[in-house]
């Protein structure tokens, strides 16, 4: 394999430039939601690769792809490094009004609703994998299950910024995705070290796990918050306020990090408290200007950057297409898993939450991205990650297309038939 020595400003350059062009690609042909067109065209130059290669086995050229997706480390970018931007990004966004008022099912969906979808899909992949001759371990078939049971609140964001969803329902949706991926995380190494080490399941010590992290995490993001809130509130420069803002991502990122509690729930938090109570009362006209537009842009380019990556990841699979039948078969199980995680709480909140398009929108429209794609790879080297990224590289690509694609159609079709359905 031809091997690489990029400099972190090469890979930035070459996804950069990548993503400029297949945007202007998109933008100028076929108009696709951008999410949907990045992962699509990554994965059709992914496609267009192995089949170079397959005709003229001396080019080489998916090595020289793998070598370079080798080098970015995907879980390492995302995990420790976009995601902070990403959350807070979109947590700037979220009204904390409507927020509170469904502050229930958000902490129930995020919460229970993700062990239960754990549940479901793992016990499911564990009945798929025995009926195909596979027989996977019911404790790895669980870890699959945390893999792909929380959504993506980067793909789950960028759907809304195009969909008319009424504002409680809304901020129902953006809440559970900003926040049931660092439950998703905490489950997933819970349930990774029980597999690495063989040792029982501890439901005490999960628990305990649990609550440093998430309610750590939520802790340390409304410090870091109020912190920013007041130094932006003492001040009236955009410039400098926007470096405070970047300061809370980076720094309170870092920080808990080394504190070993949930980056993504800080974050969340961090992002909520900043988008409302900065917004409102700590920036000037101007200052909230560059404020939003600054975050706004971060967030298209890592965006773009981010779902090229996962089109491209299929270069990294071609030699375990063997292991994509399983994949394609979990599909239903996800979204059965999904449908009922969501459905059955919904059911006793139809006075807050109109049922009939509240059950259609969240099941469809939780869509998975790259946290599961990350997750995936992350997993100790060995048979069974070669199982698992492949079942969860064909869930997520089927997400962002085919969910992703179709969702905001489903909305307004739902609306329509309800009347435009609002609070």
């Amino acid at each position: 394999m031809i091997q690489f020595e990029l400099s972190p400003f090469d890979a930035a350059s070459i996804l950069i430039v990548l993503s400029a062009t297949l945007g202007w690609i998109n933008y100028r042909f076929f108009k696709l939601p951008g999410t949907v067109a990045m992962t699509l065209m990554g994965a059709v130059a992914s496609i267009v690769v192995i089949g170079v290669d397959a005709v003229l086995p001396s080019s080489r050229v998916s090595d020289t792809v793998t070598g370079f997706l080798s080098d970015i480390d995907f879980h390492e970018t995302l995990m420790n490094g976009m995601l902070s931007f990403l959350l807070f990004a979109g947590a700037l966004h979220v009204d904390l009004d409507y927020l509170r008022k469904g502050r229930w099912q958000i902490a129930i969906l995020s919460t229970v609703g993700v062990v239960a979808s754990t549940l479901i899909v793992g016990g499911g992949l564990w009945l798929i994998s025995r009926l195909v001759g596979m027989d996977v371990p019911l404790i790895w078939c669980l870890v699959f299950g945390a893999i792909v049971s929380p959504t993506d609140p980067v793909a789950v964001m960028a759907v809304l910024k195009t969909a008319r969803v009424p504002p409680t329902l809304q901020a129902t949706i953006a809440g559970e995705s900003l926040f049931n991926d660092g439950v998703g995380v905490v489950v997933f190494s819970i349930l990774l070290a029980t597999a690495v080490s063989g040792e029982a399941f501890s439901v005490i010590h999960a628990g305990e796990l649990f609550l440093v992290e998430a309610v750590g995490g939520a802790v340390l993001g409304g410090v870091i918050g109020w912190i920013a809130y007041r130094a932006m509130k003492a001040i009236d420069d955009y410039s400098v306020e926007v470096m405070v803002t970047l300061a809370t991502v980076m720094g309170g990122y870092a920080l808990a990090h080394a504190l070993d509690i949930s980056g993504p729930v800080a974050m969340a938090v961090a992002g909520l408290i900043v988008g409302n109570h900065g917004v409102s009362y700590a920036m000037s006209d101007t200052t909230k200007d560059y404020v939003l537009k600054f975050w706004a842009l971060i967030d298209e380019v890592l965006n773009a950057v981010l779902f090229l990556l996962i089109g491209l990841e299929a270069v990294v699979l071609a030699d375990r297409f063997g292991l994509l039948g399983l994949g394609l078969l979990t599909i239903p199980l996800v979204l059965v898993a999904r449908a009922i995680s969501v459905g059955v709480p919904l059911l006793f909140w139809r006075t807050l939450l109109p049922f009939r398009l509240a059950f259609p929108v969240m099941t469809w429209g939780g869509l998975r991205g790259g946290i599961s794609i990350a997750l995936a790879l992350s997993l100790p080297a060995g048979p069974m990650k070669d199982v698992l990224v492949a079942a969860t590289y064909v869930v997520v690509l089927f997400s962002v297309v085919a969910q992703g694609g179709t969702i905001g159609g489903l909305v307004r079709r739902w609306s329509g038939r309800l009347g435009n359905a609002t609070e």
